[in-house]
């Protein structure tokens, strides 16, 4: 009933140099297309001491570069900071080495605080142009130009190609929702920013405003969501532990690398426990059975057409294990398993 796709951040783990980060989600990348996930998204993020990918469209080409079949994307690139024509560039050379599967999502928000957003773009009111932005990328991305009357008449985004990135718009509130339905864009939900709060009330903008366009004719809602599977239910929240304590440690302003487990533990405030309590009764940590089981309600819930699926671990073998299993518990593998040897077949026939 729903496509099941990863979203990766490379993120920063204690006593780990950051640049492995970023050489672990290569690796994960590569993994997920043998496991049959649908896509695999990297995000940005700045002058952040826990998320280390800044440049998604770099780590996107080496990804190219490594897989053939898994369709691979931004979540996102944070417009405001750049200019359109420069993004849909890099984004027609991204589809140019990976035709078809180059996913363009774009956000609003600044991806850093105000400090470095505004050392990324000194404009203080370039996030007020990203209707207008978007617009222009869709148009350049698309292989067109603006229309008479717009600077950029005139102007195309190069290379050329038989094929173009399909633009996304991510958000985490009504205003993205109601951007994409507008726009006529397939639309991505951040639920692990907002623990879920937002989220009916912006997919059903998004669904009851949805205005039909070329490239898409009915409303399409992924919902990005955090989840971790282990062997066994206690292995799973054992792991937890380490974005636990993560998320606790950013709701008082302190941020960093993600501690082992065992490190997690520390005096916690009656306040702190309440929120620890509350981000655990939600959480979609468990065994293999039980994630789905949880991933299945929640997609039900909210009628989505894909669930994309993030995971914080302490190391790169617990967050590859957590894909295997869930890849497994839904039959992903298999169903990869028999779509190769059906293109193996069909290259046969060829020969024949």
């Amino acid at each position: 009933m729903f496509k099941l796709s990863v979203l990766d951040q490379s993120v920063a783990v204690h006593g780990q140099l950051g640049s492995r980060a970023v050489q672990q989600t290569l690796e994960l990348a590569q993994k997920c297309e043998q496991l049959g996930y649908n896509r695999f998204w990297v995000s940005e993020h700045h002058a952040h001491p826990s998320i280390v990918g800044t440049a998604p469209e770099v780590l996107m080409a080496a990804i190219a570069a490594k897989t053939n079949t898994i369709r691979i994307g931004s979540a996102g690139i944070m417009l405001p900071h750049y200019a359109s024509l420069k993004v849909a560039e890099q984004f027609r050379v991204l589809d140019a080495l990976a035709p078809g599967r180059i996913d363009l999502g774009v956000g609003r928000a600044p991806g850093s605080d105000g400090r470095t957003a505004q050392l990324l773009n000194p404009d203080r009111y370039a996030s007020d142009r990203f209707p207008e932005q978007v617009i222009e990328l869709r148009t350049w991305v698309s292989g067109a130009t603006p229309g008479v009357g717009h600077p950029g008449h005139g102007v195309y985004a190069y290379p050329t190609s038989e094929s173009s990135p399909d633009v996304w718009m991510l958000g985490s509130s009504d205003y993205g929702a109601q951007l994409a339905a507008y726009l006529g864009l397939p639309y991505a939900f951040a639920y692990f920013i907002t623990e879920g709060q937002g989220a009916e009330q912006a997919l059903d903008l998004y669904r009851s405003g949805f205005k039909p366009s070329k490239e898409n004719p009915k409303p399409y809602a992924a919902v990005c969501v955090w989840a971790l599977a282990a062997e066994t239910e206690d292995e799973a929240w054992w792991a937890f532990k380490s974005r636990a304590r993560w998320r606790t440690d950013r709701n008082s302003g302190r941020i960093g690398p993600l501690l082992h487990p065992d490190q997690a533990d520390r005096e916690f405030t009656p306040q702190e426990m309440h929120g620890l309590a509350q981000l655990k009764a939600n959480a979609l940590v468990g065994s293999a059975s039980q994630v789905k089981a949880k991933i299945e309600r929640l997609a039900v819930q909210l009628q989505a057409d894909e669930i994309v699926i993030i995971t914080w671990a302490h190391d790169a073998q617990s967050q590859l294990k957590s894909y295997e299993l869930i890849a497994r518990e839904f039959g992903l593998t298999q169903a990869q398993a028999t779509q190769q040897s059906n293109h193996q077949r069909e290259g046969d026939l060829t020969h024949v």
